[in-house]
């Protein structure tokens, strides 16, 4: 028996067959993937997945491809990344036990995005498509671009035309077509819908997109097992189109629901930049819907005025008992700076949103000392330097002498001394 049952309509619960589609015919809700529990959980144990590969894939009977191996799935490497004692970072905000996510490091391409891109590319090979494609603020389309060069696909993507400039590289350098749109992400999530109605490609992020979210929960996955087996007390997520959380808090219920933990006490809570918080917004003023706005931040992969998921982030974080909440523009530089000084992890700018929110949820006394937390870190540094350049100061400048070096570091014959 398959471990994919059917796609199921968020809404109003219509089954379809587990195809290239993602909005249900009758009421225009989202599709997502719904398993065969049971059949899964025949074969699935601690042990199992302990002895699987070091990668996501050592979780492959709970994501939603066919193959029936590591060795046939599109980046085999993705995921897998550290979990952080932040000894550092914790007694900096007085907590006893803070883990940073690390996926700054991911494979290949260093962000989070590996993880879902791996398995929409492979689920769209199994789909039978030679061409892939997405609509980005950067990361994913540096990830779709990177898979489908290691797979041998065609690949188009679409960016705003005011992306980082490492990004912008970060696409270019793997030869897809990379398409410039003048406006932002949600002007380019408009143009890719109507191309994907129009050309029978794989849009990771459209038509593809019950399989490609998925992919999202092996940071779950990993979080529990790295652990100990065990679900934390509070975690902090950054959101764009909220799928992310969304997709944690589901897949730590998964790991509940298989037997693989006894409980989930985890508080999820949602964090965004100020210029782009429709979501947090919405949370903080009390309502179940929120209202789309036009971004405005330095935030740009967090950049989506128009959250696919905004709902159902609302709902997940309503449901678990958490909290959202924003911070501005100098908040995720500093952000930035202080969880690269204090546990040398350099993040992009949507890490700086994370650990800026932590702190105020920690100031405000919704996470407490306690708490075991775990902040989920997205990206890497290197990928939005532009953020940080005129915040960090500039290098010391010396003759090449010892006179020169101890004069400048008023550094005597005993040592000692600064700058």
């Amino acid at each position: 028996m398959a471990k994919m049952k059917s796609l199921v309509c968020r809404e109003c619960g219509k089954e379809y067959p587990t195809k290239a589609i993602h909005v249900c015919e009758l009421c225009f809700g989202p599709l997502e993937v719904k398993y065969n529990y049971d059949e899964i959980m025949k074969g699935l144990s601690r042990k199992k997945i302990e002895d699987g590969p070091r990668s996501m894939w050592r979780y492959l009977d709970l994501l939603p491809v066919e193959s029936a191996s590591v060795a046939s799935v599109i980046g085999p490497h993705a995921g897998l990344t550290p979990m952080v004692r932040a000894k550092n970072l914790s007694a900096y905000l007085g907590l006893d036990e803070l883990y940073i996510k690390n996926d700054t490091v991911n494979h290949p391409t260093l962000s989070f995005k590996d993880r879902v891109v791996s398995v929409a590319l492979t689920r769209a090979r199994e789909l039978g498509f030679e061409t892939v494609a997405c609509a980005s603020t950067g990361n994913l389309a540096n990830s779709v671009a990177a898979h489908a060069a290691a797979a041998g696909m065609k690949c188009y993507v679409f960016i705003p035309s005011d992306l980082e400039a490492a990004k912008v590289l970060g696409n270019l350098i793997y030869k897809p077509n990379v398409v410039e749109v003048e406006g932002n992400y949600d002007d380019v999530n408009r143009l890719c819908s109507e191309i994907a109605g129009e050309h029978g490609w794989a849009f990771v992020n459209i038509n593809i997109r019950p399989y490609y979210a998925e992919g999202s929960k092996t940071l779950a996955f990993e979080t529990v097992e790295q652990l100990g087996w065990r679900a934390p007390d509070q975690a902090v997520i950054p959101m764009a189109s909220g799928s992310l959380l969304t997709k944690i808090w589901k897949g730590l219920h998964e790991m509940k629901a298989l037997g693989l933990i006894d409980k989930v006490q985890t508080k999820i809570n949602g964090a965004q930049a100020e210029g782009c918080s429709p979501i947090s917004t919405a949370f903080k003023e009390g309502r179940d819907f929120f209202k789309p706005v036009k971004p405005k931040t330095i935030a740009k992969s967090l950049a989506i005025g128009n959250p696919a998921d905004g709902y159902y982030a609302l709902k997940a974080t309503g449901e678990s008992k958490g909290a959202m909440d924003m911070v501005s523009d100098e908040e995720v530089v500093d952000g930035i700076k202080l969880l690269a000084q204090t546990e040398g992890i350099f993040a992009e700018t949507a890490g700086g949103v994370t650990i800026g929110v932590l702190k105020k949820l920690v100031k405000q006394g919704i996470i407490k000392k306690s708490d075991v937390t775990v902040a989920y870190i997205t990206g890497n540094g290197l990928k939005t330097q532009e953020a940080v350049i005129d915040a960090v100061g500039r290098p010391f400048r010396i003759q090449p002498s010892l006179v020169s070096f101890e004069k400048t570091f008023k550094i005597g014959k005993n040592g000692g001394g600064d700058a």
